[in-house]
């Protein structure tokens, strides 16, 4: 993922929108930001970050203001783990995404069970 944003394609791309704020409103903290960050990354990227340094100083910034959580709470926000993999699942059933299977990679490439299934959901 890219690293340099303008005010103006962080507003557009990192934003939280709609059910995105029902996904978070129970969270605080470090958990709230870096699940944020996670889920927003997710949406462009087709999946979650590795490394902390994949994401954007900039758009953690930008996100951390939104949550209200300061920005560096996302160093202590955990990328893998029990805890991410829970976040990771709450995120891909949110967005109507489900991980891929063996059979997935069988299927010829043109069969429904070949794709994520995905939702449709409001955007920016």
């Amino acid at each position: 993922m890219r690293q340099e944003w303008s005010p103006e394609e962080l507003l557009a791309n990192w934003t939280l929108v709609d059910g995105d704020w029902d996904l978070v409103a129970n969270r605080s903290g470090a958990t709230r930001l870096g699940f944020s960050m996670s889920l927003e990354f997710f949406e462009p990227e087709g999946r979650f970050p590795d490394l902390p340094e994949e994401v954007p100083p900039a758009a953690v910034e930008y996100v951390a203001g939104l949550v209200k959580v300061p920005a560096t709470d996302f160093a202590k926000y955990t990328l893998v783990g029990r805890t991410a993999e829970y976040h990771r699942k709450q995120i891909r059933e949110a967005l109507g995404f489900r991980p891929s299977t063996v059979a997935d990679e069988k299927a010829p490439a043109d069969t429904p069970s070949s794709r994520a299934v995905r939702r449709p959901r409001s955007r920016r």
